[in-house]
């Protein structure tokens, strides 16, 4: 089978395109610009041109023979490639109905990571542990991990991993072996109109999948689903058995054990093996978990990096940033926050009122405008900082040199720095400090 995947280069669409050409089908595809998993695509012999989707690449390829034209939810529906791919009456669909048909086909029990925030987090979590503890398992993560390929699937895989995206509904196409779920609030009022909206779409993911690992309550519990006496009891993992820095990652690291240590007991199960557990053994190796791209990640002495921008997670990663700085010896932590999407500031703006309590300074950046309502006025830094609890430690900042030297000021003085965005602020922020 020959899949043509546009947008192929992103934390999104490339670990899907890995697994499906180490699954044996021809992989090529397009994107504007090389994403984070570019590289890593290369490297594996896939075929990616980029630059302008004007559609004189994939004329190229429809004349060699595509069977499937693979989409990313960003694709507009008037995109040059995607029309061009209809008109050609080939098999046109999102990534989701993708993912589903790989996971059929190879036959694999899927572990699905969702939530409003945590997923990527746990889900690399999952991957690290399930490595060590050298189960079969491939997996896609939306982001780069320093200890793995983005996706993996080797032949006689028996897991699959996977990072469950709620936006534009994504994960309701999946029917999971195992749903881990950090946290559910309430994101992407652009899909959702309301909170009851969103809740009921995880109701749905729960209702469709065999079993559940899930943080609610502040416990973690474990739920079978689909039998005809469901169960729920807390599970034997807790986030007070994890050294990381940060009740967030602690929370995360006790799901992931608690999964991998549920594949486990199926794997030795299904081998009819019996096997005194040793629970120590994940613990240790979850203390150990290297970090992945944009979630709390160095990238230079006293210099982080997160792609927190909601108020849920802005809390959770200050908390991290903060045992982080104390760890280090440095005297407290200064944010540089860029919010992503007017139309999502609107629904979570009174959430930001406490959210930065407990940082010495904050610079606000202009929100980052993507699929926008244009009937809603813009908020501006100022109206965010007006609402704060702590506004006297804010100040609206733009991406200059100004805020460069106040930056290094507070790095000099011994402040831990960190940028939270899910913007173009990122990259901003690496030239700047790259070593």
């Amino acid at each position: 089978m020959k899949v043509y995947i546009s947008g192929i280069s992103g934390t999104g669409m490339g670990p899907l395109a890995l697994m499906a050409e180490a699954a044996g089908l021809e992989i090529c595809g397009s994107d504007l610009a090389r994403g984070a998993v570019y590289d890593e695509l290369t490297k594996a012999g896939i075929e990616v041109a980029v630059g302008e989707q004007d559609g004189e690449f994939l004329e190229s390829k429809l004349r060699e023979g595509i069977d499937w034209f693979v989409y990313t939810s960003a694709l507009p529906e008037d995109h040059t490639e995607l029309v061009m791919a209809k008109k050609a009456g080939i098999k046109c669909t999102k990534r989701d109905d993708f993912t589903a048909f790989l996971v059929e086909k190879l036959g694999l029990k899927m572990i699905a990571v969702a939530g409003t925030h945590g997923k990527t987090t746990t889900t690399a979590m999952i991957v690290w542990a399930a490595l060590k503890m050298n189960l079969k398992a491939s997996y896609i993560v939306g982001t780069t991990l320093g200890f793995a390929p983005s996706g993996s699937y080797h032949k006689g895989d028996k897991y699959f991993i996977y990072e469950a995206d709620e936006y534009d509904r994504n994960f309701l196409k999946y029917h999971p072996w195992l749903a881990v779920i950090p946290a559910v609030s309430y994101d992407h009022p652009d899909i959702y109109p309301t909170r009851e909206d969103y809740i009921k779409a995880f109701q749905q993911f729960r209702g469709q999948s065999g079993f559940v690992i899930e943080y609610k309550n502040g416990k973690i519990l474990e739920k079978q689903m689909m039998a005809k006496e469901d169960f729920e009891s807390e599970a034997m993992y807790k986030s007070n058995d994890f050294s990381l820095a940060g009740e967030a990652r602690r929370i995360d690291a006790a799901l992931a054990a608690n999964a991998v240590f549920f594949m486990q007991q199926n794997d030795y199960a299904e081998r009819g093996i019996e096997v005194d557990y040793h629970t120590g053994a994940l613990i240790e190796t979850l203390n150990h978990f290297p970090g992945v791209g944009r979630r709390f990640e160095r990238i230079a002495n006293y210099v982080y990096t997160d792609y927190a921008h909601h108020p849920e997670e802005i809390v959770a990663t200050l908390e991290i940033a903060k045992e982080e700085a104390e760890l280090l010896g440095r005297k407290g932590v200064v944010v540089v926050y860029q919010p992503h999407q007017n139309t999502r500031q609107h629904e979570v703006k009174d959430g930001y009122r406490d959210a930065f309590v407990g940082a010495e300074k904050v610079f606000w950046l202009p929100t980052y405008l993507t699929r926008e309502n244009p009937e809603l006025s813009v908020i501006k830094p100022e109206d965010f900082i007006a609402d704060l609890s702590n506004l006297d430690v804010a100040e609206a900042a733009e991406l200059n040199d100004d805020l460069m030297q106040k930056l290094q000021f507070y790095l000099d003085n011994d402040y831990l720095l960190i940028l939270m965005t899910a913007g173009p602020a990122d990259e901003w922020w690496r030239e700047k400090f790259k070593n």
